[in-house]
């Protein structure tokens, strides 16, 4: 160097440390400043180029006009080059006329002036990529404009020292210059506009990230508008930011998906060679694999695959944290020995404290973008995750379904996916860690020499106990999730049958398991929180202990090692650095451990089968065909034996076919194999042509009636129109709040089962499709309204005339109108052929007719007959109206048809307060919002059922801490924290005695009595450990006594709440709060408790060392904790309503999830797969955007509060340098060590703070869900009925009213009437005339609004609600099954023997049945019954009735999934069983009642006519035309 600098009057030395350090006014020597300060600049700049400029080549985002401040930019780019170029020629100017410069007068300018050139260069390249701010460029000004202070100075200096300008041309250059490149620094600050030609951004609310200059974005000051904002007032949806496009979630799952797709077309090239014998090409990856790989498919490669660019950036970023981190140590050591050396230039002292606090500010700048970029990569990992989870569960095979339940499936995207996004911030810690501890072992033994080895063996020591630690809670946290799915699947099914648990007073036995489950729980709650605990013990004392023993050695190896300050401080510091990987490495050992079986489970998941869609050949058929199937043989899973086999069927196009045949023979089973929903085994299905398909039960989505019917498609006014007359559902429209815009709720509960079942079949209609498969449409609606919608829709009249049409029914009447009848049996067909053929045949089709209709042969001849009904020793003889009777329209005598006794004027088909349709097995009341009593003005106003989940706003009360605190023991609380203060209290103790030691020695330069300040130092520093781990104990104990008590209440309250709560609250919204914030509570709260206690006392501690070694230190702690107050309060506000919105916008992606499971056949019927996912995305979408923010706001907190923190560093410095006179090493080694931890302290307190306001926010869901309204108390015990009440059975009503809810109509007006004990009572009437709700109010379902209901005399309002519902037996009409054994079904109680249960299961027809089944009573029964046909679930609550026995019996009836054989039963059953008994039944096939003592008929809510059924037929009133209606009189 000195060669290049040569030597002459402008020649010098490179380097001279008299001149630069030894001296109390440094300054540079010329041949320094020229060389390399010159060069740093530059040399940086093309360092970074080739990786920027591959950047930019990616990064392409349309160009930039030229603008005034590029122009300007370029220009001073352009006279920087000719700065330099100037200085050049003027060096060959001095050449040329003899004055030889040094050669390095040569080379700086030229080096400067080319790199100035690509600086000019770089600007106009950028703005053609369209860059709005240059990071790269920003960095190179500003390092120019700070290595050209020094020289800046200098200069100045050497002309007032010498009184002349030595070169005027450079140095008038040299100010140029300076102007110049400052100017360019400030322009670089700017951004320019944004890109023309970018794609057309139509986000009314752009993130403004995407837009925000370079330091904005180091800073994360483009977040501030928001904090500001957050601040003023609560967040609210439309504040939030739209996603950023490769945050989407239609970029993130597609690439996803492609890279799992490559991943299994390998997992399938590997298995072919395998399985062709390929063993040697494997082997290799056998070897490295293991066995496993080969065969699997594996998510974790598409994972990282997908998202590798992110990672490796991320990777970039925390490298160079790793090593900033090391550099304060250093510091810390130089600082130390410049206190103690007293001749040491006060300058040293400054520069060592301002080079920590700016190390520390860098540290901290790219800490926070690497946190960003990997946070946000974790946000990725989770839309990508429930993504590719969403589009897998709609088209897994119905046996992968029936092994995992819906709440499974649906924990694979919330618990599982939200795992992946927490741990992927861990990831890098698996390279970073090792980096780490072999980087401070290194410092450490410069500084100790080998015996760090001791302190390093005790840490190796300890981790195999950490690991073994992580992985028994690891193993409990399996167990527990495993206990959490069973208790969240038992609550959803709770929540689904809730209302038969409340009519049947099944509430205790359900509760009970509930509770046992819990117990289960929360006992390996209370195990893993003792593990936490010593595990937390091991955490706090490892660092003091390898400390101790390393120091402790270090001492006693040698009696000439002395103990100074620097060599503890900085070896102390070193081993806070170390702390933090030693610490994160069992964490992360535990995290990578539940992250593995989460992998797993959704790894299964995706490599579970799936349908095939070749299974149903859609292209090619014989001509003239519309549906052929040659010799098809299906099954529901590749285990079960097929449910249908051999069959040989062919629809021709545009006919109309039945498919009838005895409950449980495969009728719907032939629809599911049509669609491809079954697994084909055998045989060949063609279908041609687009398909409409309406399910046995009615699948209606959570959106309006309208989007229901279109589903997707286009609105075609006239069409729709047609579809919703066709339906009959016009009249519906009407009488619905908001008319086809009502909002429909979950699982369509707030329509009538008729109206279901109709929007599905408008659904169909609307679709216009090629084929229609319709599954037993018209058996859940009323008998006039079948008749409709056969002549209207499917008959040969129908709209949908000249479509092909498969229609299953159990409805005789209409199958003389069709082309041709297939007849099942037994998964075969037994018999095919036209109405007539068959009955001409004689088979079994003919005999079932010939039963059910024996004069059928003589009424064929009389062409016109018109049907009548006989009363045959109460068996019911339906008569089958000729075809040829179409054309003359008998609407008022319409001739009875099966269906329409079957389900005579039941169905509400207003969403009348009433009972069930034939529904989802999700029976909830039907709101009687809508009842035709509501006033007009009350209905319209608010056609949405259920109310927007609301997200509290504001601040967490505090009596929402309070209430956690009382659930935890205020006792338990305050010793914790006393624990904590001495445990902080010790700390200091122990440090502080570290520092007076090693002053001793600065004295005398030995030591003596080492053993007693070992031990002094021990005791200290194990008390602390013992604290922490007590207070670690009691916490455990206090939160599992919280998560006991919270769950307890929310549980009983939920239990004891009244029906109308469910009727008005999604079961999602209840289901959140049992699983995601008991979650909260019994997981996330404690730990963060404990995290925040110990942050909080570690700061406090810090605070007052440095108080006590630098008194001067308190004048900035007021200002600087006002700063940091100041921040808090920002940024608390706003998280917490982001976390809150966050919260809200989570369940719609569930529930919408679950609502597509359950309906995935419709979904696919219609091909509407795509769409669905897109509605998922949206739904994932809206829950990033409010999750984007919520990580950006911890980034921006971040800054400001390590910016705080390294203020602290820069004045204990600081002031350790101003007071070197009057402090001791060992005591500036103390506090700025202490210092130095501070901004990891202050950081991680803000941050608990606030996760524990948005933690705690579960204490206030569930609080806010067990203090709603209960319904009256289950037994009271002052007024209990007697033990064999009610004798008689005798109901009387006195002046009875009552109404839904508050603020609604009155359903039922001043009823009074009395049913004497024994009576058969028939209660009938129109749609919406309160039939469901008088028994509802039987069972005080629904409460009293005025009047009085007694039963044998006592009035039912003055006993408990159990005493009364175990004493009323119902067979409701929605037939709901609870997974779990059939014994348990019958009778979860275990009050019967068996033989009790086989009587009862004989007399309901069901023991053939259960004898078949291998397991007998303990058949399983699968959620919701799914597993046995409708009608055999019917025949489930007939058993249940038959076990009860009680003295009253109401019957809703619901014969309508019962083929006619069965009802017969079932009637002649309840006949016989219940002869003594009173029996009430809401009849809707006029027939099963008149041979009843009396038939009530209601009408809008009040008593029209009670009378026997002769009576009332020859008074001519609404019951006569009712019966000349359904033609019975």
């Amino acid at each position: 160097m000195d060669a290049l600098c040569g030597s002459g009057e402008l020649g010098s030395k490179f380097w001279d440390s008299n001149l630069s350090v030894h001296t109390d006014n440094p300054d540079l020597t010329p041949c320094f400043q020229n060389s390399l300060l010159a060069w740093a600049p530059c040399v940086y700049l093309w360092a970074a180029l080739p990786c920027y400029l591959f950047y930019l080549r990616r990064h392409h985002r349309g160009y930039i006009v030229l603008s005034r401040l590029s122009r300007l930019k370029t220009a001073l780019g352009v006279l920087l080059w000719c700065i330099s170029w100037a200085d050049l020629f003027y060096s060959f100017h001095g050449l040329v006329h003899g004055w030889a410069p040094a050669p390095i007068f040569f080379v700086t300018p030229l080096v400067v002036g080319v790199t100035m050139l690509l600086a000019t260069l770089l600007i106009q390249y950028e703005r053609l990529q369209g860059v709005q701010s240059s990071g790269v460029l920003i960095i190179f000004w500003f390092l120019c404009v700070l290595c050209a202070i020094i020289p800046f100075r200098s200069k100045i200096l050497s002309a007032v020292e010498k009184g002349k300008i030595s070169d005027p041309f450079r140095f008038s250059t040299f100010y140029i210059y300076f102007a110049l490149v400052l100017s360019a620094l400030i322009l670089s600050c700017f951004r320019e506009k944004p890109p023309l030609f970018s794609p057309k951004d139509f986000d009314t609310n752009p993130c403004p990230e995407t837009k925000a200059g370079f330091l904005s974005r180091l800073s994360f000051w483009w977040f501030t508008k928001m904090a500001i904002l957050g601040y003023k007032r609560p967040l609210e949806l439309q504040d939030l930011w739209s996603l950023n496009k490769e945050d989407r979630s239609q970029m993130v799952v597609q690439r996803l998906l492609g890279e799992w797709k490559k991943q299994q077309e390998k997992a399938v090239r590997h298995q072919a060679a395998e399985a062709a014998g390929k063993r040697q090409s494997s082997e290799g990856e056998v070897l490295l694999g293991g066995q496993h790989q080969a065969r699997e498919p594996s998510f974790l490669r598409a994972l990282l695959a997908t998202f590798s660019s992110s990672f490796l950036l991320s990777m970039c970023f925390k490298l160079i944290q790793d090593l900033l981190s090391f550099v304060n140590p250093q510091l810390l050591s130089i600082l130390i020995r410049f206190i103690s050396n007293p001749m040491a230039p006060t300058w040293w002292g400054f520069l060592v404290a301002g080079l920590m606090f700016v190390c520390s500010v860098m540290q901290t700048l790219i800490l926070h973008q690497y946190f960003h970029c990997i946070f946000v990569m974790g946000l990725r990992f989770r839309t990508g995750i429930i993504g590719v989870i969403y589009r897998k569960a709609l088209v897994i095979t119905n046996s992968v379904k029936r092994e995992s339940t819906v709440g499974e499936i649906v924990n694979l995207m919330s618990v599982d996916a939200q795992r992946f996004m927490d741990v992927v911030p861990f990831l890098n810690l698996l390279w970073s860690a090792p980096l780490q501890i072999i980087l401070a072992m290194y410092f450490l033994w410069q500084n100790l020499g080998p015996s760090v080895l001791a302190g390093i063996a005790l840490m190796i020591l300890l981790m195999p106990l950490n690991g073994a630690v992580a992985m028994k809670m690891r193993a409990f946290q399996v167990e527990q999730m495993k206990f959490k799915d069973s208790r969240i699947k038992l609550m959803s099914e709770i929540l689904g049958g809730i209302k038969v648990l409340k009519l049947y007073a099944w509430e205790p036995s359900f509760l009970e398991q509930v509770e046992g489950i819990r117990q289960d729980e929360l006992r390996l709650m209370r195990r893993s929180a003792f593990l936490h605990a010593t595990s937390t013990f091991i955490w706090i004392c490892t660092p003091f202990l390898v400390t101790l023993i390393t120091l402790g050695v270090y001492v006693s190896v040698d009696q000439n090692n002395v103990l100074d300050a620097e060599k503890a401080f900085v070896s102390v510091s070193l081993f806070n650095i170390l702390k933090i990987p030693l610490n994160m490495l069992p964490q992360l050992i535990s995290n990578l451990a539940q992250i593995s079986v989460s992998l797993k489970r959704i790894q299964h998941f995706l490599s579970q089968d799936e349908l095939d869609p070749q299974c149903v050949e859609r292209k090619i058929i014989t001509p003239g065909y519309a549906v052929t199937i040659h010799n098809g043989t299906f099954t529901w899973a590749r285990d079960l034996p097929p449910s249908l086999h051999s069959l040989d069927i062919q629809v021709p196009k545009g006919a109309l076919v039945a498919v009838v045949g005895p409950v449980g023979c495969g009728k719907s089973s032939l629809v599911s194999a049509l669609l491809g929903e079954m697994e084909k085994l055998e045989g060949k299905v063609y279908m041609k042509g687009s398909v409409a398909y309406v399910p046995q039960q009615a699948w209606i989505q959570n959106c309006t009636l309208q989007e229901n019917v279109l589903f997707g498609q286009a609105l075609d006014p006239k069409r729709y129109h047609r579809a919703l007359e066709a339906c009959a559902l016009l009249a519906d429209l009407e009488v619905l709040p908001g008319g086809d815009q009502t909002e429909i709720g979950e699982k369509g509960i707030n329509l009538s089962g008729g109206q279901r079942q109709r929007v599905s079949l408008a659904r169909a209609v609307y679709s216009n499709a090629d084929i229609f498969l319709l599954d037993d449409p018209l058996s859940a609606v009323d008998s006039h309204v079948a008749k409709h919608i056969f002549d209207q829709v499917i008959g040969p009249e129908g709209v949908l005339a000249g479509k092909t049409r498969v229609l299953v029914t159990h409805g005789i009447s209409f199958l003389p109108q069709t082309d041709f009848v297939i007849v099942l049996a037994d998964g075969q067909v037994s018999e095919v052929g036209t109405y007539s053929a068959l009955l001409q045949r004689s088979g079994s089709f003919a005999n079932f007719l010939r039963n059910y209709a024996p004069d059928e042969d003589e009424e064929h001849l009389e062409a016109d007959s018109r049907t009548a009904l006989e009363d045959k020793e109460d068996e019911e003889v339906l008569l089958i109206e000729d075809t040829l009777s179409n054309h003359t329209d008998l609407l008022d005598n319409e001739p009875v048809t099966y269906e329409v006794q079957k389900q005579f004027i039941r169905q509400l088909s207003a969403m009348s307060s009433e009972g069930e349709g034939q529904g989802r097995p999700v029976p909830r009341r039907h709101l009687g919002a809508t009842e035709k009593a509501v006033p007009a003005t009350e209905a319209k106003a608010s056609p949405v059922l259920i109310q927007e989940e609301k997200a509290e706003m504001g601040t967490v009360k505090l009596s929402v801490y309070w209430d956690y605190m009382k659930a935890v023991g205020l006792w338990t609380t305050l010793v914790i924290c006393l624990l904590y203060g001495g445990q902080s209290a010790f700390a200091i103790g122990a440090n502080v005695w570290l520092s007076a030691w090693t002053d001793e020695a600065a004295m005398n330069g030995q030591q003596n009595n080492t053993s007693q300040r070992l031990g002094v130092y021990a005791t200290l520093g194990i008390m602390q450990g013992l604290l922490v781990m007590l207070s670690a104990v009691m916490m455990a104990v206090g939160g599992v006594q919280a998560a006991r008590s919270l769950h307890q209440a929310l549980l009983h309250n939920k239990m004891r709440s009244p029906q109308s709560f469910f009727d008005t609250t999604p079961s999602g919204r209840i289901l959140n709060r049992f699983s995601k914030d008991i979650y909260v509570i019994d997981e996330v709260l404690a730990p963060t408790i404990l995290m925040l206690l110990n942050s909080f006392f570690n700061s406090i501690s810090t605070l007052v060392v440095i108080m006590i070694s630098t008194p001067l230190f308190a004048v900035v702690i007021l200002p600087l904790a006002i700063i940091y107050l100041f921040v808090q309060r920002f940024y608390v506000a706003t998280s917490r309503q982001l976390k809150r919105l966050e919260s809200v916008s989570r369940s719609p992606i569930y529930s919408h999830f679950s609502e597509t499971v359950t309906g995935t056949s419709v979904i696919r019927a219609y091909c509407r797969s795509q769409d669905f996912e897109a509605i998922s995305d949206v739904k994932v979408d809206a829950n990033q955007k409010s999750c984007y923010p919520y990580i950006s706001s911890n980034r921006w907190l971040g800054i400001r509060v390590e910016f705080v923190g390294n203020c602290v560093v820069l004045f204990a410095a600081l002031f350790a340098v101003i007071g070197r006179s009057n402090l001791s090493p060992g005591l500036v080694g103390l506090s700025v060590s202490y210092a130095l931890q501070v901004t990891l302290a202050l950081n991680w307190m803000i941050r608990t703070m606030s996760d524990l306001e948005s933690n705690v926010v579960a204490v206030e869901r569930v609080k806010e869900y067990s203090k709603t309204e209960p319904e009256a108390p289950w037994v009271v015990e002052s007024s209990r009925p007697p033990a064999d009440w009610p004798l008689q059975g005798e109901v009387e009503f006195r002046n009875y009213s009552v109404r839904y809810r508050p603020g609604l109509e009155l359903v039922l007006k001043d009823l009074s009437l009395r049913v004497r004990g024994g009576e058969k009572v028939g209660i009938v009437g129109r749609t919406g005339a309160g039939k469901s709700s008088m028994t509802l109010c039987l069972f005080r379902i629904l409460e009293a609004a005025e009047g009085e209901i007694r039963i044998d005399g006592l009035n039912v309002a003055d006993i408990g609600l159990h005493d009364l519902r175990s004493q009323l037996t119902i067979i409701p009409q929605d037939p709901i099954l609870f997974s779990g054994t059939l014994r348990m079904n019958l009778d979860p109680f275990g009050n019967y023997s068996e033989e009790d249960m086989w009587r009862a299961l004989e007399l309901s027809h069901l023991h053939t049945f259960v004898t078949s089944q291998p397991a007998g009573l303990d058949f399983q029964c699968s959620e919701g019954g799914e597993n046995l046909s409708v009608g055999q679930r019917q025949l489930v609550c007939l058993a249940r009735a038959l076990l009860r026995k009680s003295r009253i019996l109401v019957l809703d009836e619901a014969t309508a999934a019962i083929d006619l054989e069965t009802d017969d039963l079932i009637q002649a059953t309840i006949r016989t069983q219940f002869e003594t008994c009173t029996v009430l039944t809401i009849a809707h096939r006029l027939n099963t009642i008149m041979d009843y003592t009396r038939v009530l008929v209601l009408d809008k809510g009040t008593v029209a006519e009670f009378d026997s059924p002769i009576n009332l037929i020859a008074a001519r009133g609404i019951f006569y035309g009712m019966a000349r209606d359904a033609g019975l009189a």
